[in-house]
């Protein structure tokens, strides 16, 4: 039997409001974008491509000897998760899946260096020259808070420590920006890579020593 009473207005908020497609793009999380790509929408594609792509590209330069090289890994990656998408079963997160076939098809397209090779450098990652007889430092570490509260300045280092990320052996490199560009934690890396927790901690700790040292003699040279 029809009824004559009015359905609720969708702009209360106690009544039925259509939610299709009405999300925020930049709030909507990777799950439900899945889904929608699933069901073959192309926005969700796209929200994702927009999402992670810089990321991927970052990553994908570790492996391979140009940015064109690199963007080719990556396009070959987004037509893996198309044709995959029905395959991922979110045992871990969709980011880790995604990166895991990038560094698969970027060590297809590019040379690199052998897995472990990077753990047969002895190198110090640190100048010895920095600490005195007993094992402390000769001369105490500059506050990088203090600096970093300086905006402006800090933005000066950018280029620098940009550079510095590149002059790192490969294997240092990617894993600092996947745990410190990218921000995943030791688990989904050593998930990404292939590697052990242990060979983890070393590579991140040398790349990170580095990268300190690098801009640690960056100061000293301007006077700071």
């Amino acid at each position: 039997m029809a009824s004559d009473e009015p359905l609720p207005d969708a702009h209360t908020s106690t009544g039925w409001a259509p939610t299709l497609r009405t999300m925020d793009p930049a709030t909507e999380n990777d799950v439900e974008l899945l889904s929608r790509l699933r069901d073959g929408d192309e926005a969700a594609f796209v929200t994702l491509v927009t999402r992670y792509n810089g990321s991927m590209l970052r990553l994908a330069r570790t492996y391979v000897p140009s940015a064109a090289v690199a963007e080719e890994a990556v396009q070959d990656t987004w037509m893996g998760v198309v044709r995959g998408v029905d395959r991922f079963e979110g045992r871990s997160s969709f980011k880790t899946w995604l990166f895991r076939i990038l560094v698969n098809r970027a060590r297809s397209a590019g040379t690199r260096e052998p897995r472990d090779l990077l753990l047969t450098d002895d190198s110090p990652a640190v100048d010895p020259s920095r600490f005195d007889a007993g094992g402390a430092w000769a001369r105490p570490l500059e506050s990088w808070e203090t600096d970093a509260d300086d905006r402006l300045l800090a933005a000066t280092w950018s280029g620098r420590l940009r550079d510095a990320l590149g002059e790192l052996p490969p294997r240092q490199r990617e894993i600092v920006i996947l745990r410190d560009v990218e921000g995943m934690d030791s688990g989904d890396v050593c998930d990404v890579l292939g590697i052990s927790e242990g060979n983890q901690r070393v590579l991140l700790h040398r790349g990170r020593s580095r990268l300190r040292a690098a801009l640690e003699s960056e100061f000293e040279s301007r006077g700071r």
